[in-house]
């Protein structure tokens, strides 16, 4: 395993990473802009979405799996680090539901690859809860949605 790099080199690429995200948020960025953020040969693991590599395979992926999901937010709420490994506990904010809003804990695991670049993230929460808790609350998809796979890449 190599030497990690210098934590205020982490911190300013998971600062940088995070900032982006909000902007996502606030629809000022188009989600495949995130790729941006990564190594020419990273690997991304989503819950529902599977697994994608490279830069190309992230946009898509972001491309793909958010659109029609403009009524959800990320906000962040704790960030830790160990190294080049980054945790980010995180909720998944559905509002203006039928059903009233909605909250799901979502953690992300990164790899810092250095040039404020990350080689790795996994994006894991309890999609089969997610669902079902959408259902219940009434949730439509917004225009364009795309259901993910039945059978995800692993």
């Amino acid at each position: 395993m190599s030497e990690a790099h210098p934590a205020n080199e982490v911190e300013g690429a998971v600062r940088a990473y995070l900032d982006h995200r909000a902007s996502l948020d606030r629809g000022e960025a188009p989600w495949a802009s995130v790729a941006e953020f990564f190594t020419e040969d990273a690997v991304f693991v989503d819950a529902a979405w599977g697994r994608v590599e490279g830069r190309d395979g992230i946009a898509k992926l972001m491309t793909d799996a958010m659109v029609g999901l403009e009524a959800f937010s990320y906000p962040t709420d704790i960030v830790a680090f160990d190294g080049d490994d980054v945790l980010i506990k995180w909720r998944q904010v559905v509002t203006g539901l039928p059903g009233g809003d909605l909250e799901h804990t979502g953690v992300t695991i990164l790899r810092y690859a250095g040039d404020g670049l990350f080689s790795f993230e996994e994006d894991l929460m309890n999609v089969a809860v997610v669902g079902a808790d959408l259902l219940n609350a009434g949730w439509e998809p917004g225009p364009g949605f795309n259901m993910p796979p039945a059978d995800p890449p692993r």
